[in-house]
């Protein structure tokens, strides 16, 4: 299974556009140590040819022009390698992309019943697609199936998901009550070299039953967002906790990096990163801290083998 991650940063990408952060302002201006991301977004493939996402940013269209299997294939005057679309949860930024491939003749997309309710009723995104493209919606399995493309074929990747616990979108807050099914997590086998992947770029808590899914894989990529419970307050003024927008912080008692550490696997990175995260600065503290533990900050760019 070849993996890459396109983007690395949160919603709003890093520098956010709007910020002037001690970090963006570094990043902008070359007085940090630390590299520029896009919004989260990561690719997949058995074949090195025909490609999955998993979530799709705002920023895809500069990510596909960063990576060339995503680029139309060269025998062609239009088309695309993306086979399909596996989105987590609602959230803008994760979903914003779809709008951005609408000149496709077809898309495929995995979301579940509540996921695809917030994008129809509640973004319109849904009905607006579907006045440029054919869209198959197809409703996640929680058991081991055949990742497939468009004509049911298989891929040579296996996917469940598994139920992470979250709250709707800001956008539909009132018009739908939280439930199982507003964020989901994904893992993967390469059915040829038995490699895994665990997918969860947005987590609130690593309680027991999400745990179960962890260790036995070769990869995970989990959720990054904040090192603190109140970066926000601290770093631009904004009373939002972690915890208030369904994530857990990296650091602390009882953040994911004490909760990770030990775990056996092989690669360990964190996405998904806020631009006010401290991890995101090379030299820092906190970036060393987790360097130390064997877990890596994800960057754009970056690739697996598994």
């Amino acid at each position: 299974m070849h993996v890459r991650l396109l983007g690395t940063a949160a919603g709003g990408g890093f520098p956010q556009w709007n910020c002037n952060c001690a970090n963006c302002w570094g990043v902008r201006f070359k007085t940090l140590q630390a590299q520029p991301r896009l919004q989260s977004c990561v690719a997949i493939s058995a074949d090195y040819i025909h490609w999955f996402l998993l979530n799709v940013s705002p920023d895809i269209r500069q990510q596909i022009d960063a990576f060339a299997p995503l680029m139309p294939p060269s025998d062609s005057r239009r088309g695309t390698n993306i086979a399909g679309i596996l989105l987590t949860d609602a959230d803008l930024d994760h979903v914003l992309g779809l709008l951005l491939l609408r000149e496709g003749l077809h898309q495929t997309i995995y979301a579940t019943s509540t996921v695809r309710h917030a994008l129809t009723e509640g973004l319109k995104l849904s009905p607006a697609l579907s006045q440029y493209c054919t869209v198959e919606w197809r409703k996640p399995s929680t058991k081991w199936t055949p990742l497939c493309y468009a004509d049911h074929s298989p891929s040579g990747l296996l996917y469940a998901a598994f139920a992470l616990p979250d709250k709707p979108p800001p956008y539909m807050r009132g018009q739908q009550t939280p439930t199982t099914g507003d964020r989901v997590g994904y893992r993967f086998i390469d059915e040829t070299t038995g490699g895994r992947l665990v997918f969860m770029p947005g987590v609130g808590a690593l309680n027991a039953s999400i745990m179960q899914y962890l260790t036995p894989c070769d990869a995970l990529l989990i959720d990054g967002t904040f090192w603190r419970e109140n970066e926000m307050q601290v770093m631009v003024g904004n009373d939002s906790t972690a915890s208030s927008m369904g994530h857990l912080p990296v650091g602390g008692p009882e953040g994911s990096l004490k909760a990770i550490t030990s775990l056996p696997i092989k690669h360990k990175i964190y996405l998904h990163i806020n631009n006010t995260n401290p991890m995101l600065v090379e030299d820092s503290p906190e970036h060393a801290l987790v360097k130390a533990a064997g877990i890596e900050v994800g960057w754009d760019g970056m690739e697996l083998t598994l």
